[in-house]
């Protein structure tokens, strides 16, 4: 079945949140320290804590101050997509509907969204549906209001914990591992993993479509 809907991951898949993270963090080192503390603590969660007392959280436990976390939220609005992005985005605009499901909160998912020049069909937050993803709650949340199942919807994960709750709710799923990730234990493999966005707009739409 031709997919009628895509749904993406934002501060991984889209965006690259890496190195704003680790310049507010003030070196790689720490930067992915305190982003795997963060993850932790997300994907331990579950039910939705705010998002900015997380970080904050992660980063005092691996030694940050709170200005660290600080200094993320101000940058925020600088958040760089991913050099292909766009084109990938591109290519699939028109054809199918396109859609945000991200572990943040609302007013900072509608602030990261808005770094690509997309009219998104929807964008859910962990705030938006009450639980963390991998959770099941907010990647069924943008398919109800998409009015759309899982058969109709392809996914496309930045992070590996994605491909737990995609699974759980039967999405087909492209894991774009940008910085090269390990799968973490537990999360089944994806159907098409790349470090690229290049193979999406055919991975969706058919071999005959690449990403201009």
């Amino acid at each position: 079945m031709t997919p009628t809907v895509v749904l993406f991951d934002l501060l991984t898949a889209l965006l690259d949140s890496w190195t704003v993270w680790n310049a507010a963090a003030g070196s790689e080192e720490a930067g992915r320290r305190w982003r795997a503390a963060y993850l932790r603590l997300t994907y331990g969660s579950g039910w939705y804590r705010p998002y900015e007392t997380l970080v904050r959280e992660a980063a005092l436990a691996t030694g940050l101050d709170v200005g660290a976390a600080v200094r993320l939220e101000r940058a925020w609005d600088t958040l760089p997509p991913w050099e292909d992005a766009a084109r990938a985005l591109e290519a699939l605009a028109g054809h199918v509907k396109l859609g945000v499901v991200t572990n943040c909160s609302t007013a900072l998912g509608a602030r990261a969204a808005a770094r690509l020049d997309v009219p998104w069909d929807v964008i859910v937050t962990a705030e938006d549906a009450g639980f963390y993803k991998p959770h099941p709650a907010p990647y069924r949340m943008a398919l109800e209001r998409l009015g759309a199942s899982a058969d109709e919807a392809r996914f496309v994960a930045g992070s590996g914990y994605d491909l737990i709750g995609t699974q759980a709710v039967g999405l087909r799923t492209y894991w774009h591992n940008r910085v090269g990730l390990a799968r973490p234990e537990g999360a089944p493999a994806a159907e098409l993993e790349s470090s690229t966005l290049a193979a999406l707009p055919a991975w969706v739409l058919g071999a005959g479509v690449v990403a201009r």
